[in-house]
């Protein structure tokens, strides 16, 4: 039944609002939490360092398990959670990441900490493509990047947390209850999570957003390849799609610089700089609360000033990152200020492109098939990451900083390389710039 003949306008509209505002709460939340059992492990590491008696190469190799099955996960869980409800699959998997945390917490060996951390990285992969789905469901083409921005901020506030938290938790009562803490916290949330989420706006009796908002370029975008098999989407709007294969390419090497530096950071702090565990950490937090405001700005930015063009945003972005890197490289200082200052600004930098990529990858992609390719691009995001773990490891061990810092600034050289492409390319017909 039309939607008209059941519901009034005002009707609507109150719905939309109250939802539209719930949803971005509760995945907020949601997620926020996935990210806390994920970066658990990076800043218990130094207190399981001398605790255990591991080599810096074995928490690589758990960092490159844990990305390779990260990314995989996230592409296939993305084309599963398109066909299914968000509420299930994002729930149903953060309270298995909760478990998997605590039983990884009651562990000593380094079979079963390879093993539990493995299948974390699968149920990790169940959080973001269910988001991705509700992100371009329930917001307009001229509004999603504000809206993605402020969603992606939980990456940030979750990841300010994280390294005050664990560490105080490590020092305090042992890194055991690093993992065992976020686990309970995790398994509570997932089962809000089935409660609250909701699918689609056209499953609940609600026009589609494009037609509530009056949104041309949406509707577009929800008219295109209308009706076709998931089979057919996925093969022409994915997998044959150039624009999804150049931000591939790109989130790779986003996430060796990202992941490269809130991953050893701390342990660069402590190692070349002489910080306490606390202080080290404290600066790498400072990473996450520039996240959190380069997310912002590079949303908000990409709507206000280039129209949903994510483009030109992404290469300013990109410049920055070079420039920030360099200068936490070469800065002969030990001053704490400056230090956290560097890793404010690769934050800050870093969190635009990683916002923007998953972003880009949605609307240049198929309606129904965004949770697909924002995980097809994850994929290759944490193939990038899992390079900055053992990979990474072993640069560290045989070339000492020297080696890790040549080998992210040449990657963030790169990354504005292969955002020139997009400056000037137009999508499809009825589809904008990226």
């Amino acid at each position: 039944m039309p939607v008209s003949q059941t519901l009034t306008a005002t009707q609507i509209d109150e719905r939309y609002r109250y939802w539209r505002l719930h949803l971005m709460m509760t995945m907020y939340l949601g997620y926020a939490v996935f990210y806390f059992t994920r970066k658990s492990l990076n800043f218990a590491m130094p207190a399981m360092l001398s605790d255990l008696g591991l080599e810096t190469a074995d928490f690589g190799i758990l960092g490159t398990l844990f990305y390779i099955t990260y990314g995989v996960s996230k592409f296939l869980s993305g084309m599963v959670s398109d066909q299914t409800k968000p509420s299930y699959f994002m729930g149903l998997g953060l309270i298995a990441t909760g478990v998997i945390n605590i039983a990884f917490g009651l562990s000593s060996s380094m079979f079963m900490f390879a093993t539990l951390w493995t299948l974390n990285a699968f149920f990790q992969g169940w959080g973001w493509p269910p988001c991705a789905k509700l992100l371009t469901s329930w917001y307009s083409r001229t509004e999603r990047g504000f809206w993605w921005s402020i969603w992606n901020t939980c990456h940030n506030l979750s990841g300010a947390i994280i390294p005050i938290s664990i560490g105080f938790a490590a020092m305090t009562w042992g890194w055991r209850y690093g993992f065992i803490l976020p686990g309970v916290f995790a398994i509570a949330v997932g089962i809000v999570l089935c409660f609250r989420l909701r699918d689609r706006p056209t499953t609940m009796g609600l026009p589609t957003v494009g037609q509530w908002r009056n949104d041309q370029l949406e509707q577009a975008h929800e008219a295109e390849g209308r009706g076709l098999a998931f089979k057919q989407i996925l093969k022409t709007y994915v997998l044959g799609n150039k624009y999804i294969w150049l931000l591939c390419s790109s989130y790779l090497l986003v996430y060796v610089v990202r992941i490269a530096i809130n991953d050893w950071g701390n342990l660069y702090l402590t190692q070349r700089h002489g910080y306490q565990l606390l202080s080290a950490n404290a600066a790498v937090s400072l990473f996450e609360i520039g996240g959190f405001l380069g997310s912002l700005f590079g949303g908000w930015g990409s709507d206000k000033f280039f129209h949903g063009n994510r483009a030109p945003m992404n290469l300013i972005f990109a410049l920055g990152i070079f420039i920030s890197v360099a200068a936490l490289w070469l800065t002969p200082l030990d001053n704490f200020v400056v230090l956290s200052g560097c890793f404010f600004a690769i934050g800050f930098f870093i969190f635009g492109p990683q916002m923007m990529i998953g972003m880009a990858a949605a609307e240049c992609s198929h309606k129904d098939a965004a949770g697909t390719a924002t995980g097809f691009v994850g994929l290759f995001a944490y193939l990038g990451a899992a390079l900055a773990g053992y990979p990474i490891a072993l640069i560290i061990e045989h070339f000492s900083w020297e080696g890790f810092f040549s080998v992210i600034t040449l990657s963030s050289a790169l990354i504005g390389l292969l955002f020139l492409p997009f400056i000037k390319a137009q999508q499809r017909a009825g589809i904008a710039t990226m």
